[in-house]
């Protein structure tokens, strides 16, 4: 998000930190901020513009919606004019309740917040399934068959999964603060470089020279498999159901990629340099 918006050059551009030492180089400005904390965010958000927030469920003890309506407070006391809030579909609502994904739908929640603040301009954007997930939590394992691959409970036939570089979001970011007019009055702007079922991502990696494998696991299986699987094959069960977005969302793909100024990757492209063939 920083390098985006200091490669656009129209803002200063100040970052928040609970270790502000740690990170001195990151941008113009570092300033200490905490989430948990909200008298820290007064100063932090003194004089600017404009706020980029995301918030991190996987943080042991976070409470994004305590954590985000902190923020939101203190940035419409600080005056700031555009306030851009890293969301994620509500799957509580996209499903009428059959599926329960909480590291979506409460981000999904802080919507309203933001909305109902009233700022004079304010921007959804929706991070996809990242690339990165696999070769990062969900890269490919050893599989009873011996080959490597992965097992997961989601139908392989099933085109469900929007997926993108995550480092590309911030395109989609600065271009919002850039063009307000456009980006500022509540649209949602998804970053999504392809759109894809496993079956198709397998094939993909192995165009290039892989091997991998893939199995569907029945959803009880798979969340006895580490912390957390539990709501990992939920949402793979929603991904099957809904798609990610949880509809086409064609139009506002297409108006993210125009407010980025750019295609975002697709996953052949990226794979080619971060999925290199052992």
């Amino acid at each position: 998000m920083v390098r985006a918006l200091q490669a656009g050059g129209q803002f200063k551009v100040r970052a928040l930190t609970r270790n502000p030492d740690e990170h001195r180089e990151l941008a113009e400005e570092v300033v200490e901020a905490n989430l948990n904390r909200p008298e820290t965010l007064k100063a932090a958000f003194a004089g600017a513009y404009g706020v980029f927030l995301v918030t991190n469920f996987w943080e042991e003890g976070t409470d994004e919606l305590r954590q985000a309506t902190a923020a939101v407070r203190a940035a419409k006391d600080a005056g700031v004019k555009h306030f851009v809030w890293s969301t994620l579909p509500n799957v509580e609502v996209i499903s009428s309740g059959r599926f329960h994904v909480p590291h979506f739908t409460g981000k999904a929640k802080v919507d309203r917040i933001v909305k109902e603040a009233r700022f004079a301009y304010h921007t959804f954007v929706i991070a996809p399934f990242f690339y990165q997930n696999l070769v990062g939590p969900l890269a490919p394992q050893k599989q009873e068959d011996g080959t490597f691959g992965w097992a997961l409970p989601i139908d392989p036939t099933v085109r469900g999964v929007h997926m993108g570089d995550i480092t590309e979001l911030g395109n989609i970011v600065a271009g919002a603060f850039a063009q307000p007019d456009e980006a500022g009055n509540g649209e949602y702007l998804p970053l999504v470089g392809d759109f894809m079922s496993f079956n198709e991502i397998v094939a993909t990696l192995n165009r290039q020279g892989h091997k991998f494998s893939f199995k569907q696991v029945p959803n009880e299986i798979f969340a006895t498999f580490f912390p957390g699987a539990a709501e990992m094959a939920e949402m793979f069960r929603y991904f099957q159901a809904h798609t990610y977005l949880g509809s086409n969302s064609y139009d506002e793909i297409a108006l993210a990629n125009k407010i980025a100024d750019s295609q975002p990757s697709s996953f052949a492209t990226w794979a080619r340099v971060k999925f290199p063939v052992a």
